[in-house]
This record gives C-alpha cells, structure tokens and sequence, in this order.
C-alpha cells in the first residue's frame, strides 16, 4: 500500500478552514491534520458538534481521512501559549486541558479520525519535576482511558523543550494504550536518533507521523529541501513498516504563503516517492 498523506490545519491559518480542505483536497493530499483553534472548529464554541458533524460529512465527499491534533497556541490561555498543560502547577488549570483534550477525543469520534494527538507541555519555574511527572501520568491516563472507550488512539508528541521531549522519555512511561505521535524533525533537534531508524524502533507504538525539514538542532519546521532532513529514508523506513496511516506535513510558519506550500510540498514527497519507484525498476 502507498503512503498517505496529509497537510496540518496549522500551516493554513490564514485560510477559512473550508478554504484551506479544498486546496489540501485539490492538492492531492488523502487527509487532514486538524489542528483545533479558534478559527479552525472552535472546540469551545456553542456550536462545536454541529460544526464537527458538517466537517465530518465535508471530509467523507472529499474522500480524506483526518488526525486531531491540539497544538493551538492560545486557545485555552489568551494571554499565555499553550497554557495551561498537563504539568501546569494549578490542578485546575491541569483540569481545564484534560477537558480540552476529552473534546477533542470527541470531535475525533465524529470525524472518524485516525488519531488524537497532544503533548506533555513545559514545567514552569519552580515546579518540582517528579511532581509534574506524577501530574502528568494521572492526567496521560486520564485522557487514553476516555479516548479507548470511544475506539480512538491517543498518542503523546515528544517535543523539544518540554517535559517528554525525546522518544527515550517516552518510553519511560509505560502507560498502557498510550500510542506514539513521532515528528520525525524533532529527532534532528534533540539530537536523539537518525529520524529513519526512530521510525524503525518504534514501529509497533506509532499511532501517527508528522513529516518536514528541520535544521539540525534547531526547532523550525522548514519547508522540505531547506534543512537538513533526509526525507526519502524517511518514507523507506515508513514503508518499511507497512505505515498505513497518514503521514502529516507541519508547516506552522507558512501560512502566509499556504496557497504555494500546500501543493509544492506534496510534490517533494511524490518526487521522493516516484524517485525510488525508478531506482527499484
């Protein structure tokens, strides 16, 4: 089976979102990465199951799959990125985010998404760490239990600079269900491993990949060619363990020219793929 791919909401926050599924549609992508956000189905909104029922019936014409994923900036917080988080030191606030991530396990119910996928966030100052761990273990398995009783797969983000920031941590949780998210760019930012070979290592626990160019050390998500990512290894080793799933294009940066990146960056992927066909041959 050919890898499937899809283009991350995040990269078109300058497009209506029913703007931005017709050029991912038009583009020949087989689905969406909906990042849930204030102008992208409010999951906060009075309406939000109305609106999750017509995107569901938007995306089944279009014949595109979707993952969830909840790395909005400041849709819980206005005032503070991504905040409140799983290792926030107000049980409220630590409250409010496994809320926004039970919601999002719904939407995900009504959409028959792949994947909900979210992350462990950063421990503020003076936060004792082992206590965030305890915070974010009760918090992890709050959220796996909900989303394995509506038949929908949660999967944790290592991300540079926060509390599970590499796959090694990850590995350290040991909860049971949780599924990996891998961006494969984040292994050239920690450092931790080639991206291929994480692909390969955690091929039983990976419940959905984002995809970009990264420069090494350096947590920019790049357009493909511009870092120092090797993509066609990426995709052999993602084929190499018969990845069905969607493959995720995250391109947060480059909105602003979405209408050009949307396109070009599935034919980089194409070119990769069309590449080893010839080779093979």
């Amino acid at each position: 089976m050919s890898l499937r791919f899809a283009y991350n909401t995040n990269g078109t926050a300058n497009h209506r979102l029913d703007d931005a599924i017709d050029l991912i549609a038009d583009a020949g992508y087989q689905g969406v990465a909906l990042t849930l956000d204030i102008h992208h189905l409010d999951p906060f909104s009075e309406n939000w199951t109305q609106e999750a029922q017509r995107l569901s019936s938007r995306l089944q014409r279009l014949g595109l799959g979707s993952v969830i994923e909840t790395g909005a900036r400041f849709l819980l917080d206005p005032k503070a990125k991504h905040e409140p988080t799983l290792v926030s030191g107000d049980a409220s606030g630590r409250a409010r985010r496994i809320g926004f991530l039970k919601r999002a396990v719904d939407i995900a119910v009504i959409l028959h998404s792949e994947a909900v996928s979210f992350w462990a966030g950063v421990p503020k100052p003076g936060i004792d760490r082992d206590e965030a761990r305890l915070w974010l273990g009760e918090g992890i398995a709050e959220i796996v239990a909900y989303a394995a009783e509506q038949g929908i797969v949660a999967c944790l983000e290592p991300e540079p600079g926060m509390l599970i920031e590499t796959l090694d941590d990850f590995a350290d949780l040991k909860i049971e269900g949780l599924r990996l998210a891998l961006d494969t760019g984040h292994c050239l930012v920690t450092g931790e491993r080639d991206p291929a070979l994480a692909v390969a290592e955690f091929a039983d626990r990976i419940g959905t990949v984002a995809i970009e160019d990264m420069a090494r050390g350096e947590h920019i998500h790049l357009p493909f060619g511009e870092g120092d990512m090797d993509v066609p290894s990426v995709l052999d080793a993602l084929d190499g363990i018969g990845f069905q799933r969607l493959v995720c294009v995250e391109l947060s940066r480059e909105s602003h020219r979405a209408d050009v990146m949307v396109p070009i960056s599935l034919d980089y992927l194409r070119t990769c793929r069309n590449h080893k066909a010839e080779v093979s041959a």
